[in-house]
């Protein structure tokens, strides 16, 4: 494996480093451009954004496993109900997003009334730094929490708003579960459900 992909766990002082990458991973995203859909601002926000969630919530509450220019966020079974934006983050969150914190919030909503009731580990975010790509990290990242969910014998959820992400899912046996409309005439959002490993 080369150094690019090598694994490491993220810790807090990557915060910077990896909201910087993730606000590249994530800038064609339908679902982050309808957060964020000024043009002039967005990298700024966006990176604002992936700091907050990153250092106030899922680093404490998940985990988070980079390589050189990828990360990804994974939420444990019996982490789910801890890996939630506490009053303080929701209140940043809110000024980051501005005038779309409504939408995030009933987005957010929306989503949650489809994630299943039964234990299962969450992909919460993944991406890496589209001058990274085909180097194989983000895919390093995807077997590295596969295979800890898979020892746990949990099954694995996640949603994706990138259409062209879907059949890399399905590459790694997630299949899709519902299609969602975001609030307010907002992108598709694909539900996408792993089982757990035999």
């Amino acid at each position: 494996m080369s150094t690019t992909n090598t694994l490491r766990t993220a810790v807090p002082d990557d915060a910077p480093e990896i909201g910087s990458l993730l606000a590249r991973a994530f800038d064609d995203d339908p679902m982050m451009r309808c957060f964020f859909p000024d043009a002039t601002t967005r990298q700024a926000s966006m990176e604002r954004y992936f700091t907050t969630v990153f250092g106030r919530q899922y680093v404490h509450h998940g985990l988070c496993e980079r390589t050189a220019s990828a990360a990804a966020f994974w939420v444990p079974a019996e982490d789910q109900a801890k890996a939630v934006p506490d009053a303080d983050t929701v209140q940043e969150l809110r000024a980051i997003l501005g005038d779309r914190a409504a939408l995030f919030g009933r987005t957010v909503e929306a989503a949650a009334a489809h994630t299943p009731a039964e234990p299962h580990w969450s992909l919460a975010l993944i991406g890496a730094d589209p001058a990274a790509q085909g180097q194989g990290q983000g895919a390093a990242l995807l077997r590295s929490g596969l295979a800890r969910a898979d020892a746990a014998g949990m099954p694995v959820y996640l949603e994706s708003s990138k259409e062209s992400n879907v059949p890399v899912y399905e590459h790694f046996g997630f299949k899709v579960r519902d299609e969602l409309t975001v609030p307010a005439g907002g992108p598709v959002l694909w539900t996408m459900w792993r089982p757990a490993a035999a």
